[in-house]
């Protein structure tokens, strides 16, 4: 069990009329996060995570590895720095590299703090014993910081110079069955931004510097995106629209099923998939040995997923002005409990339930879930305003009503402002049911009326 009193959450206080000079732009996500002390601005365009926000990425991250292993995947961990002559092989530093963080060590060689690792992880298979055409297909991922010297920082975590990303690699003998690792793959993608159920887009997407020949995107729809997708009312069918209007101007139908009723709306891209073929093992002499004995370029995929900026983009999709609202995998606490203030009136029967309920409640839904708002100092009104903002699915309150003698009740509140007066038994069932949600979805497990409902919310062509 956690205490509400032992977390570290520096909440940024501002005094009244006090001008504050904003250094980047600011989305709502940031806003309350940076308010409510989860994330702090380090230098310009960096962010110190803490605690609170610290457990929700956490929780995506054992989602993610959970879904990549799933999908065949091993996990690895590759330097962060990478020699610049790897880059020069494959002609990824040709052209505009401003965004690039580069170093050099005390004997001048010069390093690529990298953005992206095709480069590292094909390099690390190319100096490999020869690898069997048996050992194959081989998917490595891994989970660590990226850089890239963003010109113009802004929204907080969706677009820093440092942030927090997935990248999977894969290897087979042939397009044809890297095709095959790449359905894989994206329907470990699909089963887990369905397990996050916010709405989300999935769109055919330009190879870019990236390179290869099969691209998608999966974008959070959000005014603060920076993509714009145009989407089809009738068949869902989505793209992004720098691959549908080939620099141009936008189709005035839809390419799947020429309906005219298309809209423009505004993406925020969290996930990305590429079929890259040999771009990267030709170069880098990565190969492996055929049925013949003789070496054959692997032929390559990525995946990326941005942890971070997950984590932004979906409380910028969910949350109001005044209220962070989680997806309900990554929601740092599933329950706030809070009980009587000191030396009220109620206090001493009040907390005989309010102890029965922090066993009982932490027993339904594992105790490290379960966060007592112990600051008995500070009101019950105070304390349910903060957990309001910070957004726990379920806050239960242990007050006045709880020991009146004529049908006792306890205050529940959801995170998206609802409110229950529920006695003890119900509220427990109330907490077991929402495990149970929260259990089948770590399972992948899916209702089919759930199912149906959600492809009606969320267009994606393949």
């Amino acid at each position: 069990m956690n205490k509400a009193s032992r977390l570290f959450c520096p909440a940024l206080i501002t005094p009244k009329n006090a001008v504050v000079k904003q250094t980047d732009q600011l989305s709502r996500s940031q806003k309350l996060l940076t308010e409510l002390g989860l994330v702090k601005s380090g230098s310009n365009g960096t962010y110190q995570i803490m605690p609170v926000a610290q457990r929700s990425v956490d929780k995506l991250i054992d989602l993610v590895q959970s879904n990549m292993q799933r999908a065949g995947g091993h996990k690895i961990t590759l330097p962060i720095l990478t020699p610049t002559g790897l880059w020069k092989k494959t002609g990824r530093l040709e052209g505009d590299i401003s965004e690039f963080y580069m170093v050099r060590d005390r004997s001048g060689k010069q390093f690529l703090m990298s953005p992206t690792h095709e480069e590292a992880v094909t390099a690390m298979l190319a100096t490999t014993s020869p690898i069997s055409y048996r050992q194959l297909p081989l998917r490595l991922y891994q989970i660590g910081p990226k850089f890239r010297d963003e010109l113009k920082t802004r929204f907080g975590l969706m677009r820093a110079k440092e942030f927090l990303m997935k990248d999977m690699y894969s290897f087979d003998v042939a397009e044809e069955t890297a095709r095959e690792t790449y359905s894989t793959v994206s329907a470990a993608y699909d089963r887990m931004f369905k397990q996050l159920e916010v709405p989300f887009v999935k769109v055919n997407a330009a190879t870019g510097m990236m390179g290869g020949s099969v691209s998608h995107e999966y974008h959070y729809v959000s005014p603060v995106g920076e993509d714009t997708l145009l989407q089809c009312n009738s068949c869902g069918y989505a793209g992004n629209s720098e691959v549908l209007e080939g620099g141009t101007v936008s189709p005035a139908s839809c390419p799947s099923c020429k309906s005219l009723d298309l809209k423009e709306v505004r993406g925020v891209e969290v996930a990305h998939t590429f079929l890259l073929g040999d771009k990267y093992s030709k170069p880098l002499g990565a190969t492996f040995l055929n049925t013949s004995g003789k070496p054959q370029p692997l032929v390559m995929g990525c995946y990326g997923i941005g942890i971070t900026r997950i984590i932004a983009a979906s409380l910028e999709v969910l949350s109001s002005e005044q209220e962070l609202h989680w997806p309900r995998l990554l929601a740092p606490y599933d329950v706030c409990l809070i009980g009587p203030k000191q030396g009220s009136k109620e206090q001493p029967a009040a907390e005989v339930i309010e102890n029965e309920l922090l066993l009982n409640v932490g027993e339904l839904c594992g105790h490290q879930e379960l966060l007592h708002d112990d600051r008995k100092e500070l009101t019950i009104g105070k304390r349910l305003l903060e957990a309001k903002r910070l957004g726990h699915p379920l806050t239960i309150v242990v007050g006045a009503k709880a020991v009146q003698q004529d049908s006792p009740k306890l205050e529940v509140h959801l995170s998206k402002g609802e409110k229950l007066e529920l006695d003890l038994s119900e509220a427990l069932k109330l907490v077991s049911e929402h495990s149970q949600h929260k259990n089948s979805l770590l399972n992948g497990s899916f209702h089919r009326d759930e199912e149906e409902s959600r492809s009606q919310s969320v267009g994606h062509q393949l």
